[in-house]
Protein backbone atom coordinates (compact mmCIF):
# COMPACT_ATOMS: atom_id res chain seq x y z
CA UNK A 1 0.00 0.00 0.00
CA UNK A 2 1.37 3.40 -0.99
CA UNK A 3 1.30 5.77 1.97
CA UNK A 4 0.84 9.54 1.84
CA UNK A 5 3.83 11.44 3.20
CA UNK A 6 2.78 13.89 5.92
CA UNK A 7 4.75 16.82 7.32
CA UNK A 8 3.88 18.05 10.82
CA UNK A 9 4.63 21.69 11.69
CA UNK A 10 5.06 22.68 15.34
CA UNK A 11 6.04 25.67 17.46
CA UNK A 12 5.82 24.24 20.98
CA UNK A 13 5.51 21.06 23.03
CA UNK A 14 4.36 18.93 20.11
CA UNK A 15 1.71 16.95 21.99
CA UNK A 16 -0.58 16.72 18.94
CA UNK A 17 2.46 15.91 16.78
CA UNK A 18 3.33 12.97 19.05
CA UNK A 19 -0.26 11.70 18.86
CA UNK A 20 -0.33 11.94 15.06
CA UNK A 21 3.09 10.33 14.68
CA UNK A 22 2.20 7.43 16.99
CA UNK A 23 -0.97 6.79 15.01
CA UNK A 24 0.93 6.90 11.71
CA UNK A 25 3.38 4.30 13.07
CA UNK A 26 0.59 1.76 12.66
CA UNK A 27 1.20 -0.34 9.51
CA UNK A 28 -2.44 0.01 8.43
CA UNK A 29 -2.31 3.83 8.45
CA UNK A 30 -2.68 5.53 5.03
CA UNK A 31 0.00 8.09 5.98
CA UNK A 32 3.57 8.23 7.22
CA UNK A 33 5.59 11.05 8.77
CA UNK A 34 7.87 12.66 6.20
CA UNK A 35 9.16 15.48 8.40
CA UNK A 36 8.57 17.34 11.65
CA UNK A 37 9.46 21.01 11.16
CA UNK A 38 9.54 23.84 13.69
CA UNK A 39 9.95 27.58 13.35
CA UNK A 40 11.81 27.83 16.68
CA UNK A 41 13.71 25.53 19.01
CA UNK A 42 10.57 23.86 20.32
CA UNK A 43 10.48 21.01 22.88
CA UNK A 44 8.50 19.02 20.32
CA UNK A 45 11.59 18.72 18.10
CA UNK A 46 13.42 16.70 20.76
CA UNK A 47 10.34 14.49 21.15
CA UNK A 48 10.24 13.89 17.39
CA UNK A 49 13.96 13.06 17.30
CA UNK A 50 13.49 10.63 20.20
CA UNK A 51 10.79 8.92 18.11
CA UNK A 52 13.24 8.53 15.24
CA UNK A 53 11.47 11.05 13.01
CA UNK A 54 13.23 13.33 10.54
CA UNK A 55 13.24 16.89 11.89
CA UNK A 56 14.27 20.35 10.78
CA UNK A 57 14.42 23.76 12.40
CA UNK A 58 13.60 26.72 10.15
CA UNK A 59 13.75 29.88 12.28
CA UNK A 60 11.35 32.67 11.34
CA UNK A 61 12.78 35.33 13.62
CA UNK A 62 14.75 38.11 11.97
CA UNK A 63 13.92 37.19 8.39
CA UNK A 64 11.22 38.31 5.95
CA UNK A 65 8.11 36.12 5.93
CA UNK A 66 8.57 35.30 2.24
CA UNK A 67 12.11 34.07 2.89
CA UNK A 68 11.01 31.93 5.84
CA UNK A 69 8.16 30.41 3.85
CA UNK A 70 10.41 29.72 0.85
CA UNK A 71 12.81 27.83 3.12
CA UNK A 72 9.91 25.94 4.71
CA UNK A 73 8.44 25.06 1.32
CA UNK A 74 11.82 23.82 0.09
CA UNK A 75 12.28 21.60 3.17
CA UNK A 76 8.79 20.15 2.82
CA UNK A 77 9.26 19.34 -0.84
CA UNK A 78 12.74 17.91 -0.27
CA UNK A 79 11.25 15.57 2.34
CA UNK A 80 8.59 14.49 -0.17
CA UNK A 81 5.70 15.83 1.88
CA UNK A 82 2.29 15.63 0.25
CA UNK A 83 0.08 16.80 3.13
CA UNK A 84 0.83 19.25 5.97
CA UNK A 85 -0.59 18.99 9.50
CA UNK A 86 -0.29 22.12 11.62
CA UNK A 87 0.01 20.98 15.23
CA UNK A 88 0.47 24.01 17.45
CA UNK A 89 2.28 25.90 14.69
CA UNK A 90 1.96 29.49 15.81
CA UNK A 91 2.61 31.27 12.53
CA UNK A 92 -0.03 32.55 10.13
CA UNK A 93 0.84 31.24 6.66
CA UNK A 94 0.61 33.66 3.75
CA UNK A 95 -2.05 33.29 1.05
CA UNK A 96 0.78 32.53 -1.39
CA UNK A 97 2.08 29.62 0.70
CA UNK A 98 -1.43 28.27 1.28
CA UNK A 99 -2.15 28.46 -2.47
CA UNK A 100 0.92 26.30 -3.21
CA UNK A 101 -0.45 23.61 -0.88
CA UNK A 102 -4.15 24.19 -1.56
CA UNK A 103 -6.40 21.46 -0.19
CA UNK A 104 -3.46 19.73 1.52
CA UNK A 105 -3.04 21.60 4.83
CA UNK A 106 -4.91 20.59 8.00
CA UNK A 107 -5.00 22.47 11.29
CA UNK A 108 -6.43 21.81 14.72
CA UNK A 109 -7.95 24.82 16.46
CA UNK A 110 -9.07 24.89 20.12
CA UNK A 111 -12.63 26.05 19.60
CA UNK A 112 -15.80 24.98 17.87
CA UNK A 113 -15.28 26.95 14.68
CA UNK A 114 -16.59 29.26 13.40
CA UNK A 115 -16.68 30.45 17.04
CA UNK A 116 -13.57 32.04 18.54
CA UNK A 117 -11.13 32.25 15.67
CA UNK A 118 -7.62 33.36 16.61
CA UNK A 119 -6.06 33.30 20.08
CA UNK A 120 -7.28 33.00 23.70
CA UNK A 121 -10.10 30.67 22.73
CA UNK A 122 -10.62 29.12 26.18
CA UNK A 123 -10.92 32.48 27.94
CA UNK A 124 -13.22 33.79 25.23
CA UNK A 125 -15.48 30.72 25.49
CA UNK A 126 -15.73 31.22 29.26
CA UNK A 127 -16.34 34.97 28.93
CA UNK A 128 -19.16 34.24 26.47
CA UNK A 129 -20.93 31.92 28.90
CA UNK A 130 -20.65 28.85 26.68
CA UNK A 131 -22.11 25.59 28.05
CA UNK A 132 -19.77 23.57 25.82
CA UNK A 133 -16.38 24.12 24.24
CA UNK A 134 -14.35 22.03 21.85
CA UNK A 135 -11.84 21.74 19.06
CA UNK A 136 -11.99 21.67 15.28
CA UNK A 137 -9.84 20.10 12.58
CA UNK A 138 -10.22 22.13 9.42
CA UNK A 139 -8.66 22.71 6.06
CA UNK A 140 -6.40 25.75 5.93
CA UNK A 141 -7.30 28.60 3.58
CA UNK A 142 -5.99 32.13 3.19
CA UNK A 143 -8.48 33.32 5.83
CA UNK A 144 -7.52 32.78 9.48
CA UNK A 145 -9.08 29.66 11.08
CA UNK A 146 -11.41 29.27 8.15
CA UNK A 147 -11.81 26.56 5.55
CA UNK A 148 -13.81 23.34 5.48
CA UNK A 149 -14.48 21.64 8.81
CA UNK A 150 -13.36 18.00 8.84
CA UNK A 151 -14.15 17.18 12.46
CA UNK A 152 -15.11 18.59 15.83
CA UNK A 153 -15.00 17.29 19.41
CA UNK A 154 -16.96 18.73 22.32
CA UNK A 155 -16.30 19.06 26.06
CA UNK A 156 -18.64 20.47 28.74
CA UNK A 157 -17.85 23.73 30.47
CA UNK A 158 -17.99 23.25 34.24
CA UNK A 159 -18.79 25.87 36.88
CA UNK A 160 -15.54 27.35 38.15
CA UNK A 161 -13.60 26.47 35.00
CA UNK A 162 -10.58 28.57 34.14
CA UNK A 163 -8.88 28.81 30.75
CA UNK A 164 -6.26 26.35 32.06
CA UNK A 165 -8.74 23.74 33.33
CA UNK A 166 -10.72 23.98 30.11
CA UNK A 167 -7.58 23.59 28.00
CA UNK A 168 -6.54 20.58 30.08
CA UNK A 169 -9.93 18.91 29.63
CA UNK A 170 -9.90 19.61 25.89
CA UNK A 171 -6.42 18.25 25.12
CA UNK A 172 -7.36 14.53 25.27
CA UNK A 173 -10.21 15.26 22.85
CA UNK A 174 -7.75 16.95 20.47
CA UNK A 175 -5.60 13.81 20.67
CA UNK A 176 -8.65 11.71 19.81
CA UNK A 177 -9.98 13.91 17.01
CA UNK A 178 -6.88 14.87 14.98
CA UNK A 179 -5.63 11.31 14.25
CA UNK A 180 -9.14 10.12 13.42
CA UNK A 181 -9.70 13.00 10.98
CA UNK A 182 -6.27 12.59 9.38
CA UNK A 183 -6.88 8.90 8.71
CA UNK A 184 -10.19 9.72 7.04
CA UNK A 185 -8.75 12.66 5.09
CA UNK A 186 -5.90 10.58 3.68
CA UNK A 187 -8.40 7.91 2.66
CA UNK A 188 -10.38 10.55 0.73
CA UNK A 189 -13.18 11.03 3.26
CA UNK A 190 -13.68 14.74 4.03
CA UNK A 191 -17.16 14.45 5.56
CA UNK A 192 -17.19 16.17 8.98
CA UNK A 193 -16.52 13.79 11.88
CA UNK A 194 -18.41 14.74 15.06
CA UNK A 195 -17.03 13.46 18.38
CA UNK A 196 -19.63 14.34 20.99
Amino acid sequence: MSRTRVAILISGSGSNMVTLAKDMASPDHPGEVALVAANKDAPGLAKAEAMGLKTTLIPHKGRPKAEFEAALDEALRYAGAEVICLAGFMRVLSPEFVARWEGRILNIHPSLLPLFKGLDTHARALDSGMAVHGCTVHGVTAALDDGPIYGQAVVPVHPGDTPDTLAERLLPREHELYPAVLRRFLAGNTAPLPLL
